[in-house]
């Protein structure tokens, strides 16, 4: 009968629903078979969940209505044979002689099931008849146990959902779960799960010549990785937001010199300054060293244009270098040193010195939510617009050209620089998919990828969300055929308005944020995983860096199968960069506090050309000596063994240790500085010292701590997993506003609250700057201190276990 006619009458299947681990509410069948007056015995007890074929044995109702008329329960038997997959269930009743029962003193409430059992007393029979009731009987028996044999598959316990008023009396029962696969075992189905020919498949399916954030094709393309969440049992939903982004306007960008349109301007920097400028061109790689070089050669870039290579760091921070030295416009070109690519294809950016919406800093771009006027410090001043290496060389000719290392014009040399971009609103989605843990479902980690690209991004997008969705489909497939019972959540997350800079995530983070950072406790990306082939470039959390290097060890080179991952890039081609804007994880780790990883295979000689038209999927088997798909594949391994040892082991795989020597670098530095003797005397390094060795002190007594722990003891594990996750989110500076400072992370982080600029300051001091304040620097210094020793005590436990002194 359905849940909400609860009536169970004699000789009838009875059918109810439970919730297994996995929440799933499925059906069960209950037949029942009537012997004689008064008794009944249920022979056959069988759960079937459809969705997954998991079969177990469920607690019954404790009493059952007959014909209208409330029976008690008298006695409950629930035997369950662990190694013989088979089980029975015998539940008797009492006759229909109320008035024997209630005068033995039982049944005065029919909701009470823990009296003892008084079996009414049998009619005189033949004994003809008794021998046919006990043939009968065994017959059942026989037939019960062998479909409880055949349908049973699982021993594991579930507990039966109290929506159905005959289940409200029975407590649910939950067992603890069972983890049948160690890591070798979890290593070896995860490599051979996930193949090239799936990961081939969805490259073909996900690919398409335009998805831009925002259009109808980014949104088929969210909602068709929907669906492959659905199908693969996933719990699935969507986050909207309204988004400013820039696009080209009417009046399209142009760039003039000596008076006449340099070629055909198709790209363009989104969050540019839209204006027009006529100044002298000077022109210069970009980086900060080489603004000190034209400082050093008495060139004033006040007031002036200037052309800027592509690449070694992003598109903002050129504009931003620009900018402080109060520059007036900014062209941007890819250098053929660089760059192989076409002679007019455009490049395509942005320009924002941040992450997210720049039009919503700190607060998440939701429909009609009201908050104060505002924009991002990160938008720069001075237009931004990007051309071609045709239009390079046309501006460069003609003799201008002076000095080969900056290539200098003269001070007739004009340029016109016209930028008309349009902020338009769009609404996008993100798109998640779970796969929830068996214990700690509310601790879970992140695996993202960017949906949208401007052109075709092949490798900026596609490869990304075609592991994604692979990984998704590998992993639950281990736990539906193999096994596998992670024991924390696993998040798939395929952001929209990436190109912006990171805006879905950044949105989605600013959004959730006092959730998440109690919650999440990592994330991995999969944004630009392969651009080439023979180097190999990760940046991440220190927290993560072990874990990764140890799961390099584990992955066969895609070259070499005799050689590890991290045999073949050993040494030199293998870089451990700092995690900076141009990194799809930076708002997570530094907004956050999220301990992130992000890595790729990339080329040592030329750059990918990612943002143009040219990011194909002929393109890049070019730049990967046509390895894409086994580079795929064993990315892939690496982000599938990272995760499956984070939701695998009693304790997250995140070494808190290793923070103290970035920590212990900076303070180095500063000790160095300040001998200058330029500090007041009131300024004591020792305050550094203290907060530097109470970290030490608090990691060490944590690694103590655990190494004298039951790992068995689950809720121990937890504690100690709860102080492990505070590590990264105490490392914001809680003195920074959302408004001026997005990512207030003071090792990894930007902004005056971060160690490096307390280093920058003291060489300001030491070098007699006029930049240098020694108020601001005291308060700096107070600031960064205290971070430190906060995230100290957060590491060592609760506040009954510190003893600070002071």
């Amino acid at each position: 009968k359905s849940p909400g006619d609860c009536v169970v009458s004699l000789e009838k299947t009875v059918r109810g629903y439970m919730s297994g681990p996995s929440g799933h509410e499925d059906w069960f069948d209950l037949i029942v078979c009537k012997f004689f007056p008064g008794r009944v015995l249920l022979s056959v007890f069988t759960v079937k969940r459809i969705q997954d074929s998991f079969l177990s044995w469920c607690p019954v109702t404790p009493f059952f209505q007959f014909n209208g008329e409330p029976r008690a329960y008298t006695r409950f038997n629930l035997t369950q044979n662990m190694e013989g997959d088979n089980s029975h269930v015998e539940m008797k009743l009492s006759s229909d002689m109320d008035d024997e029962v209630e005068a033995n003193g039982v049944g005065e409430n029919i909701n009470q099931h823990n009296h003892p059992y008084y079996p009414s007393k049998l009619n005189q029979r033949s004994s003809k008849t008794v021998c046919g009731f006990v043939i009968g009987i065994l017959f059942l028996f026989i037939i019960g146990y062998l479909i409880g044999y055949l349908s049973n598959r699982s021993t594991d316990k579930t507990e039966i959902k109290s929506n159905c008023p005959v289940f409200n009396e029975i407590a649910p029962v939950r067992a603890e779960a069972v983890y049948s696969l160690d890591w070798s075992d979890l290593r070896a189905l995860l490599k051979k799960k996930l193949t090239t020919p799936n990961i081939n498949t969805n490259l073909k399916e996900f690919s398409s010549a335009s998805h831009q954030a925002g259009s109808t094709e980014d949104e088929a393309l969210a909602n068709k990785i929907m669906g492959k969440f659905k199908t693969f049992g996933m719990s699935t939903w969507t986050d909207e937001h309204y988004v400013k982004v820039h696009e080209p306007g009417s009046s399209n960008n142009r760039v003039l010199f000596r008076g006449n349109i340099v070629g055909t301007t198709e790209g363009y920097l989104a969050y540019s300054a839209v204006k027009t400028v006529q100044v002298t061109l000077y022109a210069h790689y970009g980086r900060t060293e080489d603004f000190r070089r034209l400082q050093e050669l008495n060139i004033d870039v006040n007031g002036k244009a200037v052309l800027v290579r592509a690449g070694l760091l992003s598109f903002s921070e050129k504009v931003a270098n620009a900018a402080s030295l109060n520059a007036s416009a900014v062209l941007i070109y890819p250098d053929p040193v660089n760059y192989n690519i076409k002679d007019d294809t455009a490049l395509f950016g942005h320009v924002h010195l941040g992450t997210g919406d720049p039009f919503t800093p700190g607060f998440p771009s939701f429909n009609h939510t009201q908050f104060p006027p505002a924009q991002s410090s990160g938008l720069p001043s001075i237009p931004a617009q990007t051309i071609t290496i045709k239009q390079a060389t046309e501006i460069m000719s003609d003799g201008m050209l002076r000095d080969t290392m900056y290539r200098l014009g003269d001070d007739g040399d004009i340029i016109t620089v016209e930028v008309n971009n349009v902020l338009i609103q769009k609404k996008i989605h993100n798109v998640f998919g779970v796969i929830k843990g068996y214990m700690d479902a509310d601790r879970y980690m992140v695996i993202g990828a960017q949906r949208d690209a401007w052109g075709p991004g092949f490798a900026r997008s596609t490869v990304g969300t075609s592991l994604l969705v692979e990984l998704a489909r590998t992993i639950t497939d281990m736990i539906k055929n193999d096994g596998f019972k992670p024991k924390r959540s696993i998040v798939f997350a395929s952001w929209s308005a990436g190109e912006f800079g990171s805006v879905g995530a950044t949105e989605w983070l600013e959004g959730y944020l006092t959730s998440l950072s109690l919650k999440m406790f990592s994330y991995i990306s999969l944004d630009e995983v392969i651009s080439g082939f023979d180097s190999f470039k990760a940046t991440a959390s220190p927290l993560l860096y072990e874990l990764l290097e140890s799961t390099m060890k584990q992955v066969s080179s895609p070259v070499d199968a005799t050689k590890s991952l991290h045999e073949q890039f050993a040494g030199s081609n293998w870089e451990k960069s700092p995690m900076g804007l141009s990194h799809s994880a930076y708002p997570f780790q530094t907004f956050s506090g999220i301990p992130s990883i992000s890595f790729r295979f990339t080329s040592s000689t030329k750059s990918y050309p990612f943002g143009t038209i040219e990011d194909t999927d002929q393109n890049l088997e070019r730049y990967t000596s046509y390895n894409t798909l086994k580079l795929a594949k064993t990315a892939g391994e690496v982000v599938g063994l990272v995760t499956l040892r984070l939701v695998h082991d009693h304790l997250l795989k995140l070494n808190m240790a290793k923070y103290t020597s970035v920590i212990r670098n900076y303070f180095t530095f500063c000790i160095f500085l300040s001998k200058s003797g330029r500090l007041p005397s009131t300024v004591t390094m020792q305050w550094l010292l203290s907060a530097q060795g109470s970290y030490d002190r608090a990691a060490s007594t944590l690694v103590s701590a655990i190494r004298n722990s039951d790992l068995e003891d689950m809720e121990q594990c937890r504690v100690i997993n709860n102080r492990i996750m505070r590590v990264e989110g105490s490392l914001l500076s809680p003195y920074a506003s959302l408004r001026e400072s997005l990512f207030r992370h003071i090792l990894l982080g930007s902004g005056p609250h971060t160690l490096a600029a307390l280093v920058d300051h003291l060489e300001a001091i030491k070098g007699g700057l006029e930049s240098a304040d020694i108020d601001q620097f005291k308060n700096q210094f107070a600031l960064a201190t205290w971070t430190i020793q906060g995230c100290a005590n957060a590491l060592a436990g609760e506040v009954w276990d510190m003893d600070n002194e002071i």
